[in-house]
C-alpha cells in the first residue's frame, strides 16, 4: 500500500475517533421518536414517544463512557434532543441545540456520539425543537462514579429515576400557536411523576418499591415547562447527597424546591411501617396549588398510603432560605481520584462582569421575552457551522448586547445573540430578574459556581455576600422574583455554547443568547473539528465543506 493512501486512511480514522475516546468503554443506544397517545392527567392528547416510552429510556452511563446515540425522527417535523448538563468538552457539535446542531429532518437520523467526560450526577434530555418538551421526549441520564472512585455514601438497595413536571393538555401544537399568537401559556393544567398520577383509590401501581431497612437513591429532575415544584416523600426524610454533577453536603430534608431544568440526588431510607406511602410533586408560587402523588410500596407490606398528604412549604422566603443550605462537599472525590474542593475558585480575579436582565415586552403587537433589550431569534442555520464555515457575518453580529444593560430598557429588538469569550477568563454573570415570575436559567458545556441569590438589586459591594469557599458547582440556577442571582465559572470550554431559560415559553419567544469561546491556537488540544456525518442546513448547506481549522 502507497505511504500517502496509509497516511490518507489514519487521518480518516484518527478523525473518526476525535469524538468517541478510545480505550473507555462504550454504550450504544438506538432511539425510534414517534408520535403517541399519552394521558398523564388521565386526558388524551398527542405525545412524542421514545422507543414506546413516555417519559423515554433512561441513560445509565459511568464516567469516561462513550454514548453513541443514533436517533431516527419518525416525525413529521424536524426533531433535536440536548443532553442537559453533559459538557461535551472540546465537543460542541454533539450538544444538540439550534444554535449548533442542524435538527433531525422527519424520515431522517442522526448519531450522537459524545463522552461523558470527568464527570458523574443526575442530568436529563429532551427536546429543544418548537414545543416538542411540552409532549413527550424527555428522559433521564445519569453518569455513575467509577468503581475506583469513592462515593461519600453506602451504595445503596436501588437507583430509582424520578422525572416530575407540569403538563398542558391542550398538546404541544396548540401551544406553540398559542406563542406564535403573541400571548403566554397561563397556567399548567396539571403534574405528573414519571408521566402518571396516581389516583389513590388503592388500585395504583407503585412506580417504587422498597424493602424495610434498606436505603434507595432517588433522582428528582423537573422536566417540567414553566412550574417550579416541590417534591416530598409521605412520612420519610430525604438526604441530598449530589446536585447536578455535585456531591452535596449531605443535609436532610422533608422536601425539596426543585426548579425547571434542575435535578437532585437524595438518599430515603426505608425505616417506616412496611405498606403504601405517596411521593408528592406539587406546583410553587402558583395562584392555585396543583398536586400529583406517585405510590412507593414497601415490598411484603400492607395497608394503602394515608390519604394526608405531608403539606407544602409556604413563601418564597422559605425557598431562598433552602438555596442558602446548599453547599459542595469539599473532602468528597469527584470523576477524578482528587476532593472536588481541591478547585479554589474563590480567589481567582473576575476579568469580566455580565450582567443579564429578563423583561416581556410586546413586539409588532406579539409578546417577545428579551435579555438585555435583544429578544433572541434562531436562525437557519445554526451559529457553530456558520463560524465553521466562515460565513458568521451573514447569520449573526457578535456581542449585540450590552455587558450592563441600561437601568430602563424600553425597547425590544429581534435578532440572535452571540457573546464573544476569552477562552479561559474567569468570569461573572448576574441574572437580574426585573419581573414578578421566577425565572431558570442554565448553561451548556459548563459548570458554574452559584455563589449567591438576593432580592433587590445588584452592586458591586454585594460580592461581600458572595459564597466563595463551598458553592455548589451546578449548571442550572433559579432567579426569584425581583431578585438576581451570581455564577463564576472559568470559559475553558471551546465552541458555541447556549445560556438559555428553561421556562420554555420564554425560551420559545426570545429568552436565549449563545456565547463564542474561541481556540486562539486552532488546537484539537482545545476543539474538536466538525465530525464526519453532521449534518449540515441553511447557508451553508450547498457550500463545500472547508478544510478541518483545528490541528
Amino acid at each position: 500500500m502507497a505511504p500517502l493512501m496509509i497516511i490518507t486512511m489514519f487521518f480518516l480514522w484518527a478523525r473518526s475517533m476525535l469524538t468517541v475516546q478510545g480505550g473507555d468503554p462504550t454504550i450504544t443506544f438506538e432511539w425510534k421518536v414517534t408520535y403517541g397517545t399519552i394521558s398523564p392527567l388521565g386526558v388524551p392528547v398527542k405525545g412524542i414517544l421514545i422507543n414506546g416510552q413516555f417519559p423515554g429510556p433512561n441513560i445509565n452511563s459511568t464516567t469516561n463512557n462513550n454514548v453513541i446515540v443514533n436517533v431516527f425522527n419518525n416525525l413529521d417535523e424536524p426533531f433535536l434532543l440536548t443532553w442537559s448538563g453533559v459538557q461535551h468538552r472540546k465537543n460542541p457539535w454533539q450538544d444538540g441545540v439550534l444554535g449548533t446542531n442542524c435538527p433531525i429532518p422527519p424520515g431522517k437520523n442522526y448519531t450522537y456520539k459524545f463522552q461523558v467526560k470527568d464527570q458523574i450526577g443526575s442530568y436529563m434530555y429532551y427536546p429543544v425543537t418548537a414545543m416538542h418538551k411540552a409532549a413527550g421526549g424527555f428522559g433521564g441520564l445519569r453518569i455513575n462514579s467509577r468503581l475506583l472512585i469513592p462515593v461519600p455514601y453506602a451504595d445503596p438497595a436501588d437507583d430509582y429515576t424520578l422525572i416530575a413536571g407540569d403538563f398542558f393538555n391542550k398538546g404541544y401544537t396548540s401551544l406553540k400557536k398559542v406563542l406564535e399568537s403573541g400571548r403566554n401559556l397561563g397556567r399548567c393544567d396539571g403534574v405528573h411523576i414519571n408521566g402518571k398520577v396516581a389516583k389513590g383509590d388503592g388500585n395504583d401501581e407503585p412506580l417504587f418499591t422498597m424493602e424495610a431497612g434498606k436505603t434507595y437513591k432517588y433522582r428528582i429532575c423537573n422536566a417540567g415547562i414553566k412550574t417550579s415544584l416541590n417534591v416530598r416523600f409521605q412520612g420519610h426524610t430525604m438526604k441530598l447527597v449530589e446536585m447536578e454533577g455535585s456531591h452535596t453536603v449531605q443535609n436532610d430534608y422533608e422536601s425539596l424546591d426543585v426548579h425547571v431544568g434542575q435535578c437532585f440526588s437524595v438518599l430515603v431510607t426505608a425505616n417506616q411501617e412496611p405498606k403504601d406511602y405517596f411521593v408528592v410533586a406539587s406546583t410553587r408560587f402558583t395562584k392555585r396549588e396543583v398536586i400529583a402523588t406517585g405510590v412507593i410500596r414497601y415490598n411484603n407490606g400492607k395497608g394503602a398510603p394515608s390519604p394526608k398528604l405531608p403539606p407544602p412549604p409556604v413563601s418564597w422566603a422559605w425557598s431562598f432560605n433552602q438555596f442558602r443550605t446548599f453547599r459542595w462537599n469539599l473532602t468528597a472525590s469527584a470523576a477524578r481520584p482528587n476532593p472536588q474542593g481541591s478547585y479554589k475558585y474563590g480567589s481567582i480575579n473576575i476579568t469580566r462582569t455580565i450582567k443579564l436582565a429578563n423583561t416581556a415586552h410586546k413586539v409588532d403587537g406579539k409578546l417577545r421575552y428579551a435579555l438585555n433589550g435583544v429578544s433572541y431569534v434562531e436562525p437557519t442555520t445554526p451559529l457553530k457551522l456558520a463560524e465553521y464555515y466562515n460565513v458568521a457575518d451573514k447569520v449573526f453580529k457578535y456581542d449585540n448586547i450590552p455587558d450592563d444593560p441600561p437601568a430602563e430598557i424600553t425597547k425590544v429588538t429581534m435578532e440572535p445573540i452571540v457573546l464573544n469569550m476569552t477562552q479561559r477568563n474567569f468570569i461573572e454573570i448576574i441574572f437580574e430578574n426585573r419581573e414578578t415570575a421566577i425565572q431558570s436559567y442554565h448553561l451548556d458545556g459548563y459548570s458554574f459556581f452559584a455563589v449567591a441569590i438576593e432580592t433587590g438589586k445588584w452592586s458591586p459591594e454585594k460580592r461581600k455576600n458572595y459564597n466563595l469557599l463551598d458553592a455548589v458547582s451546578r449548571h442550572t440556577i433559579q432567579v426569584f422574583p425581583k431578585s438576581w442571582a451570581a455564577i463564576l465559572l472559568t470559559f475553558d470550554n471551546c465552541g458555541i455554547w447556549n445560556i438559555r431559560s428553561e421556562v420554555w415559553d420564554r425560551h420559545y419567544l426570545g429568552q436565549q443568547l449563545y456565547v463564542s469561546v474561541v481556540s486562539p491556537n486552532k488546537s484539537l488540544n482545545d476543539e474538536y473539528n466538525m465530525p464526519d456525518g453532521a449534518l449540515v442546513c441553511g447557508v451553508v448547506e450547498s457550500m463545500p465543506r472547508p478544510p478541518p481549522p483545528y490541528t
